[in-house]
C-alpha cells in the first residue's frame, strides 16, 4: 500500500471514532500519510497525539461553508490524495423514527451528513485525486474514493428511513461517478462495512448487544483489503 518515498496519501472522515478510527489506525500502520477529518476538536486532539505523523481536522462536513476549508488542509497536510473515505454518517432522528414522524430538519441532516457533504468534499478533491491518477506508476497506485454505504440502503428497515433514503442515495452516486471517473483514472466504490460495534449502532439500537457486532479493527481489515484490491487494479500491467 504504501512505500518510503511515495506513501499512500488518505483522508477519513468521522475518524475519530468507531470504524473511522480504526481506519485510520490501520492506514497508519500500513506507512500511509493519514488526515481524518472530525467535528469533536478534543477527540482529533487526542488521535492525533496517538498517531505520530497522522492530521487532524477539525470540521464538519455537513456544513456547507467548511468543505473547502477542509479540502485545503487535506491538501496542504498531504501534499495531493490518493484516496478518500467518506465515513462520517448521520441517523437523522434520534432515537429513530417513522418516516411519518421525521422531522423534516430530521432528513435533511441526513441527507447532508451522508450524501451531500461526500458529494461536496469529494468534488472539491477531484482535482487531487485526478492529478494522482495521472501520475499513477510503479510508485503511485491510482485514485480511489470509497464511500461508506450500510445494508439500510436496500433492506426496507422501518425506523431508518432518513438514513437508509440518504445511504441509498450514496450509493447511486457511487455507481455514477464510478462511470463518468473511470476516463481520468479515479475509482469510486461503496462499502457496506456490516453491522459494527461503534457509537452510531450504539446510538441507534442502545439495547443491542455489542457481543453479536463485529469489531471495528474487523471492518477496517476488510475495507484496507478492498483498497488495496482496487489500488492493484489500478496499476498499469494490472
Amino acid at each position: 500500500m504504501s512505500n518510503p518515498t511515495t506513501p499512500l496519501r488518505a483522508a477519513i472522515t468521522g475518524g475519530s471514532s468507531g470504524l473511522g478510527l480504526a481506519l485510520v489506525r490501520a492506514l497508519h500502520e500500513r506507512g500511509a500519510l493519514v488526515a481524518f477529518v472530525a467535528r469533536d476538536a478534543q477527540r482529533v486532539r487526542r488521535v492525533a497525539a496517538e498517531l505520530p505523523g497522522s492530521h487532524g481536522i477539525v470540521g464538519d462536513i455537513a456544513a456547507q461553508d467548511a468543505t473547502h476549508r477542509i479540502a485545503l488542509q487535506i491538501n496542504a497536510a498531504l501534499g495531493g490524495l490518493d484516496l478518500l473515505v467518506n465515513n462520517a454518517s448521520s441517523l437523522g432522528p434520534v432515537p429513530l423514527a417513522l418516516l411519518a414522524d421525521t422531522d423534516c430538519e430530521d432528513l435533511e441532516s441526513a441527507l447532508a451528513t451522508n450524501l451531500v457533504g461526500p458529494f461536496r468534499l469529494a468534488k472539491a478533491l477531484l482535482g487531487s485525486l485526478a492529478a494522482a491518477a495521472r501520475e499513477r506508476g510503479p510508485q503511485r497506485p491510482g485514485a480511489l474514493v470509497v464511500n461508506i454505504v450500510s445494508d439500510a440502503a436496500v433492506t426496507p428497515y422501518a425506523g431508518w428511513g432518513a438514513y437508509g433514503a440518504s445511504k441509498a442515495a450514496l450509493a447511486q452516486l457511487s455507481r455514477i461517478w464510478d462511470e463518468e471517473l473511470r476516463e481520468h483514472g479515479v475509482q469510486v466504490l461503496a462499502f457496506d462495512p456490516g453491522d459494527v460495534d461503534t457509537p452510531l449502532h450504539a446510538l441507534a439500537l442502545p439495547e443491542a448487544d455489542p457481543a453479536t457486532l463485529k469489531r471495528p479493527a474487523e471492518a477496517a481489515r476488510e475495507l484496507v483489503a478492498l483498497i488495496e484490491t482496487a489500488l492493484a487494479r489500478a496499476e498499469p500491467g494490472a
